[in-house]
């Protein structure tokens, strides 16, 4: 057994493992981050983070080093899959700058993930240890104590369950079943060289069409080109793995816009992605064990908001520490009474805004057209709930432009 009463457990090394741990650092309390791989490190592409994500990254340290790797597009953009009808857009210059406090980026996930790793590991406080297959979690007289999949136990004075989509620390609370949208994913990114005469390295831009989505930006200073092709299958059958195969992608895409036809002979064809989320729970902590990111709170990710949450909860769980020290179980409970309706919210939009912008039928389409084309880019009334909420405050303001 590995004593580790001095510390707290984190259970995941992904962005909001990693932010936790940052977040409890600041606190003063000492971490060991114990992570399932061989190896940190994050799969994926293009990740976008809203200025609320940009204050927690901020208070935490690390944007001067993010924005040396990210990208700082001019404009959200909305465009029809078939016609490339610009149908509404969203500005991100200086009034949308000036309005949330933080600019807009874009950048790869792994260079995320990289800067909080690289700041975890210059951290006296943080231990990461790889490795490490969690198969239980319960609390004792001993203190919290997790097992590996090797019969290995450790035991802490708390525990952070950060262990993503698919969490063990969640069956705790609930033993809820994951749910699929019955979309899939295909992502990648490739060099801008590539493409660049179709690519707009100002925007991003989402390609949007009846059951369909393709969404583009620039990635690492410029350097790549991220895309992702999002689509509902047809051959959808649960507990199946022959659904949403690349020929149906070709299939669904039939007739889009040149521009994107070709955006899909990009793609990445080996990897697919379901997409999955959960309801929200009405309780994520017990004793001196809380939950955190998308073991608490997994969604959709229609507002590019699932890693965004995860930061927004590691910082104000860096407030409930300070706030009450080592009574982990109050600042827990503040914690959740906080972060659990922000949550539920953004979960439950998310899926609101896939069925806006996968709209079926010919009456929803018009009307989300023209309500669309009716708003101005500067017309911030529907994003200022989820981009105005900062949980970076107390930090320094942001150096970055």
């Amino acid at each position: 057994m590995l004593k580790s009463e001095d510390t707290m457990i984190i259970v995941g090394g992904g962005i909001g493992g990693l932010a936790a741990a940052l977040a409890a650092a600041e606190a003063g309390e000492k971490t060991t981050v114990l992570e399932q791989a061989p190896e940190f490190g994050e799969v994926g592409a293009g990740i976008q983070m809203a200025p609320n994500a940009m204050a927690v990254l901020d208070r935490f340290g690390v944007a001067d080093e993010i924005a040396k790797v990210a990208v700082f597009p001019k404009r959200l953009v909305l465009k029809d899959v078939y016609t490339a009808e610009e149908l509404t857009t969203l500005d991100l210059g200086d009034e949308f700058k000036e309005r949330y406090g933080f600019p807009y980026i874009v950048l790869h996930r792994s260079d995320l993930h990289r800067v909080l790793l690289e700041a975890c590991q210059k951290n006296p406080l943080i231990t990461l240890v790889t490795d490490q297959h969690i198969e239980t979690v319960e609390e004792s007289t001993e203190g919290v104590v997790v097992t590996n999949a090797r019969g290995e136990k450790i035991v802490g004075k708390a525990l952070i369950g950060a262990d993503g989509l698919k969490s063990k620390t969640r069956k705790l609370f609930v033993d809820d079943e994951l749910i699929c949208s019955e979309y899939v994913a295909y992502r990648g990114t490739i060099p801008i060289e590539e493409i660049s005469d179709d690519a707009n390295m100002d925007d991003v831009i989402m390609w949007i069409g009846p059951n369909l989505h393709l969404v583009q930006y620039p990635v690492r200073r410029g350097e790549l080109y991220n895309q992702v092709v999002v689509f509902k299958s047809l051959t959808y059958k649960d507990g199946a793995e022959d659904w949403g195969t690349p020929e149906e992608m070709d299939q669904v895409f039939e007739g889009s816009h040149p521009k994107v036809e070709k955006a899909l002979s990009f793609i990445q064809r080996q990897f697919r992605w379901p997409m999955y989320d959960r309801l929200p729970i009405s309780n994520w902590t017990k004793g001196n064990i809380a939950l955190l990111g998308d073991a608490a709170h997994p969604m959709l990710q229609y507002l590019a908001q699932g890693g965004v949450q995860a930061l927004e909860d590691a910082s104000y769980l860096a407030d409930m520490l300070k706030k009450h020290g080592a009574n982990y179980e109050d600042a827990f409970k503040e914690y959740q009474e906080e972060r659990m309706p922000r949550t539920a919210k953004v979960q439950t939009s998310a899926r609101t805004w896939g069925e806006i912008i996968h709209a079926e039928d010919q009456i929803s389409v018009l009307l989300r057209n023209t309500i669309f084309k009716q708003r101005s880019a500067t017309d911030y009334s529907h994003t200022d709930w989820l981009y105005s909420q900062k949980y970076g405050q107390g930090s320094k303001k942001v150096s970055i432009k």
